[in-house]
């Protein structure tokens, strides 16, 4: 796609990592970037990290977010940088629902089908950061489905995905 994924543009010109930093930061503080390839973001209103450890997998990255949070943070959103669409609705609604709930993951859904971006309970975040570098986050989403709150909105942006320069395009229609 010629530039790294978080450097990429919407319509309006934000790139996705600023675009997710902005709706994020509506409800969560503070928001943590991750690097890994590309160490060198700068992005206004987040702690960036780097993650040494990115060839190993994208839970390594996860994992130095996780680490970088204080704490005292009761729970915390994940998602890839190439998940930049959903909503700042839909990032409130889920906040929303943790808070009423507690419940150890909250995951959006439209259609009976999960997108992003997922919020953590800090329990979760622990198991999570417990993981082996061969681990798979999915592993502990899928031993706590009893306790996991979807809810439903009406987000196509919650599956957003740019994997390939035709995804890209698509979503530059889109944005």
């Amino acid at each position: 796609m010629g530039k790294p994924k978080a450097l990429l543009t919407l319509k309006n010109g934000e790139t996705f990592v600023a675009r997710l930093v902005r709706v994020l930061s509506s409800v969560a503080s503070p928001v943590v970037v991750v690097t890994g390839a590309v160490s060198k973001i700068e992005v206004s209103g987040a702690i960036v990290v780097h993650n040494d450890r990115w060839p190993l997998g994208q839970l390594t990255s996860l994992q130095a977010g996780f680490n970088a949070l204080p704490v005292s943070a009761p729970a915390a959103f994940f998602c890839p940088v190439d998940c930049p669409l959903y909503r700042p609705d839909t990032v409130e609604k889920l906040w929303n629902t943790y808070q009423r709930t507690q419940a150890l993951f909250v995951i959006p859904r439209m259609g009976n089908k999960r997108g992003h971006p997922v919020l953590a309970s800090r329990l979760m975040m622990e198991k999570i950061l417990a993981l082996p570098e061969t681990g798979q986050t999915r592993d502990v989403v899928h031993q706590h489905v009893d306790d996991t709150e979807y809810v439903d909105v009406d987000d196509p942006g919650i599956f957003a995905d740019i994997d390939t320069p035709q995804d890209y395009d698509s979503l530059r229609n889109l944005s």
